[in-house]
């Protein structure tokens, strides 16, 4: 898949992009020998590659994983540490403004999956830490093996998460109080646990069945219509933050225009026929 490229125009360096099938982007972590430790290439890499994403007319959904033993070991401190710890500036308010700068740039690197219109499912196996349940919390479906381990490690290493997690994890499991003890405490939840609260949706044995599920799961949404997958996704992104009655105005409006796409008839006609939407040549978004 040749289309990825970083900004400064050479290959990505922390990322493999590739296409598993013409409508399936796959997207993976690829430090193995730093335990996919999100250096500062990550950072601006997955900007670069799901604004590419986003404007792929090809693509209909992406599977982000891990490559090696684990899925994330968070922020790479060392490669990261000089951007953190010495912001630039004359005086505080200099060097505070930046400090937020930086933290606006590092939050736009999660922001862009949510942004991204394409559904974007997240298959994580061994150890999911920090910056890896920032990243999963933008997620839309979450997968897991059953050896795996989430961890907000932030407090640990003297700081509040801020680059999604704390904003995110809320909407995604309903207990604000498991919410609060996981940041606070930094301790593991396994996959059992993961599951139980919602953060995941299902549990694999291992790896491999995993990335069949997760790509057999992929490949049901992309058999669907474009308009009627990415609308859907917009649509409840932006439900989530705001009201029933806002939610639903927005949803009138999409919609006023988006129910007149040939979409609808063609996949009503598959229905009646009895026929796979596997079998629906729907135009390209």
């Amino acid at each position: 898949y040749n289309g990825a490229m970083s900004s400064s125009g050479g290959p990505f360096t922390s990322l493999v992009v590739s296409r598993p099938t013409e409508a399936i982007t796959h997207v993976e972590l690829n430090r193995p020998e730093k335990r996919n430790a999100m250096n500062r290439a990550f950072w601006s890499e997955m900007v670069d590659c799901f604004n590419q994403i986003a404007d792929d007319p090809e693509c209909r959904v992406v599977v982000v994983s891990g490559a090696g033993k684990i899925f994330t070991a968070g922020i790479d401190l060392m490669d990261m540490a000089s951007d953190v710890l010495q912001p630039e500036g004359d005086d505080t308010a200099r060097q505070s403004w930046n400090m937020r700068k930086i933290i606006t740039k590092y939050q736009e690197t999660f922001s862009v999956i949510e942004k991204c219109p394409k559904p974007v499912l997240v298959a994580v196996h061994g150890a999911c830490v920090g910056g890896g349940v920032d990243l999963i919390t933008a997620c839309d479906i979450r997968l897991c093996t059953q050896d795996a381990w989430f961890q907000i490690k932030e407090v640990d290493i003297g700081l509040a998460a801020d680059v999604g997690t704390l904003q995110r994890l809320p909407k995604v499991i309903g207990s604000r109080s498991l919410v609060n003890e996981l940041a606070l405490t930094a301790r593991k939840l396994y996959a059992d646990e993961a599951k139980s609260c919602g953060l995941v949706s299902r549990v694999f044995m291992d790896k491999e069945v995993m990335m069949a599920a997760a790509m057999e799961m992929a490949g049901e949404i992309a058999c669907r219509s474009p308009v009627a997958t990415q609308g859907t996704k917009i649509n409840l992104i932006y439900s989530r933050d705001h009201s029933v009655a806002e939610g639903l105005d927005y949803m009138a409006t999409w919609n006023m225009s988006m129910l007149q796409t040939q979409d609808v008839m063609k996949s009503a006609q598959a229905a009646m026929e009895k026929k796979s939407l596997k079998t629906v040549p729907f135009s390209k978004l």
